[in-house]
């Protein structure tokens, strides 16, 4: 199996230690590993693309490059240029430092990337690691996702829907607890959810040069969220696995605003 991972953490984060871990896993000794990953921090991006100025790709070693650029770019990189000759059988993105369940999944780099392969016809999974106090003492923080993360790529190669027929391919989210990898108490097929009365905001400051800046403020990942979903499923525990697609239509208000509005 060839395996592309790609990250919004960028090239040098520990996550993507983790992903590569898996991938090797789940490769085997003749498969292939192939990173394309952002030169510099791309958390929050989204599925941006960098359609109004070229993207620099840089050789770091064997089968590992850099790009000036987002998830999403990563890939346009190794599908037409990189990898142009062996495009890879799947594409991991992530494995990213904090959770990208919920509203996060919107925002999301490491979603992002998974997006723009599932769009290029690639079987693609976005890998991330839910971030919290019970994991303050681990010598790798990552654990849970690098104990768990082969065999629940491998039961979604095995099980899930990849049929690469419909409009827009179905990629997957995959969401890690914040505990260690023996606490881990399971998986759960999970919606995506939203916490409840939070979102991002910003933080006004003023620099000592007197111009106005503003800061981008998170919010809290603890907060109660909609039941039977990612959020609350990490939450309790569970890694959650939620399939998604680029298609945001809501299809159930079709028929419903034709008739009104005609």
């Amino acid at each position: 199996m060839r395996i592309l991972i790609t990250n919004d953490d960028g090239i040098n984060a520990p996550g993507l230690t983790a992903a590569e871990d898996i991938a090797k896993e789940l490769a085997g000794p003749d498969g292939e590993v192939w990173v394309v990953a952002p030169a510099f921090e791309q958390s929050g991006v989204g599925h941006c693309i960098s359609y109004s100025h070229p993207t620099m790709i840089a050789k770091l070693a064997e089968r590992r490059y850099a790009a000036e650029g987002s998830p999403a770019d990563c890939v346009l990189a190794a599908v037409f240029d990189i990898m142009r000759d062996c495009p890879p059988d799947l594409v991991l993105s992530g494995v990213n430092r904090g959770n990208n369940s919920g509203e996060n999944a919107v925002y999301s780099g490491t979603v992002g990337g998974a997006m723009e392969a599932a769009l290029q016809g690639l079987p693609a999974i976005a890998l991330s690691q839910y971030f919290g106090p019970e994991l303050a003492g681990l010598d790798d923080p990552f654990e849970a996702s690098r104990q768990h993360g082969a065999a629940m790529v491998r039961k979604l190669l095995d099980h899930a829907d990849w049929t690469s027929d419909a409009d827009f391919r179905l990629f997957y989210n995959v969401n890690f607890p914040a505990l260690p990898g023996n606490d881990v108490k399971g998986l759960r097929v999970a919606r995506q959810g939203r916490r409840n009365g939070v979102g991002f905001g910003v933080e006004p400051f003023v620099a000592p040069n007197g111009r106005r800046f503003l800061w981008v403020r998170g919010a809290p990942q603890d907060a109660k969220a909609t039941p039977n979903s990612d959020v609350t499923a990490n939450m309790e525990g569970y890694i959650s696995v939620t399939p998604m697609r680029a298609d945001l239509t809501c299809h159930a208000s079709l028929e419903g605003l034709q008739e009104a509005l005609s």
